[in-house]
């Protein structure tokens, strides 16, 4: 049997689900499974602030490396495989994966800075940088953005009145309408998408300077890229800010900026009412309906 593991904070959430403590009773054997299946040593404590996820340095074969144990959630499926698909290039290099237990072996990020902590970094062309190192053909087995697009405008309603209606119904009324319309549009090129692509989803790294991690695979539609920088409040919170993102990235990129913006309001909407950072969310899509 596994001896008791240090579960960060973040990962609390789990305990509400009769799934999610079922997991969490189950890691210590998993950590210990996992580490005797990829021959660990030197495991050290779990880092801080993963939501889905135990992640935990260790050492392999002399190097040092991360060893990720995730919990069954539908928007991490596939990281391995987007992972393997970038190979290193803009991303953290998959080294290896068991899928039976869900763990995932990968490089160590050093220094491992996150991007939005580094303010004397030009943040955004960092991004931009990086998009188009993960920007590549998609394809099976990742989930489809429009599919993922109908799950979220079906859910819209339901979310908000669970939460208590904790922002104005015409922010819903706007996203559903962004999504229905998006996903009723011609198709798009295909390209493999990293759906959480935040500031501190991107850690500075010896090898490449700046690597993402945690991707939330997603094939789909090229503009849905900008919509998790446009909202990342780390990045700078005002209607300025936001809009500065979306404007530079969409002409630097060449992406449809209209697009950009109704994924953006679609995709924010459906995630805020999870969110610890719900009002943040609501502010910058009042700032995207008024952007004219």
């Amino acid at each position: 049997m596994g001896s008791a593991v240090a579960v960060p904070a973040s990962l609390d959430w789990l305990k509400a689900t009769e799934t999610g403590r079922i997991w969490l009773d189950k890691l210590p054997v998993l950590l210990e499974t996992a580490c005797e299946h990829f021959g660990l040593s030197e495991i050290g404590s779990p880092f801080s602030g993963g939501n889905v996820s135990l992640v935990v340095p260790a050492r392999h074969d002399g190097e040092d490396v991360v060893l990720k144990l995730q919990f069954p959630d539908h928007e991490c499926r596939h990281e391995a495989e987007a992972l393997g698909r970038w190979n290193g290039k803009g991303a953290v290099r998959l080294l290896k994966h068991t899928p039976e237990l869900g763990a995932l072996l990968l490089e160590r990020c050093r220094p491992g800075q996150y991007l939005a902590d580094d303010t004397e970094t030009d943040r955004i062309g960092v991004v931009a940088g990086l998009l188009r190192l993960l920007t590549i053909p998609a394809g099976d087995p990742f989930t489809r953005l429009n599919d993922e697009a109908a799950r979220w405008r079906d859910s819209l309603d339901h979310n908000w009145m669970a939460a208590g209606k904790p922002c104005e119904q015409y922010l819903v009324d706007a996203a559903r309408k962004a999504l229905q319309d998006l996903c009723l549009e011609k198709e798009t090129e295909e390209v493999l998408l990293h759906q959480d692509l935040h500031g501190h989803n991107i850690l500075s790294s010896e090898r490449d300077t700046w690597l993402a991690i945690d991707p939330k695979p997603l094939a789909g539609d090229p503009a849905f890229a900008l919509s998790p920088i446009v909202r990342s409040f780390e990045f700078g919170h005002s209607k300025a800010e936001a809009r500065y993102r979306l404007d530079r990235l969409s002409e630097e990129l060449e992406l449809d900026r209209e697009r950009a913006r109704y994924w953006t309001i679609g995709q924010t909407m459906a995630w805020a009412f999870s969110s610890s950072y719900a009002e943040r969310h609501f502010e910058t899509v009042r700032w995207l309906l008024a952007d004219n």
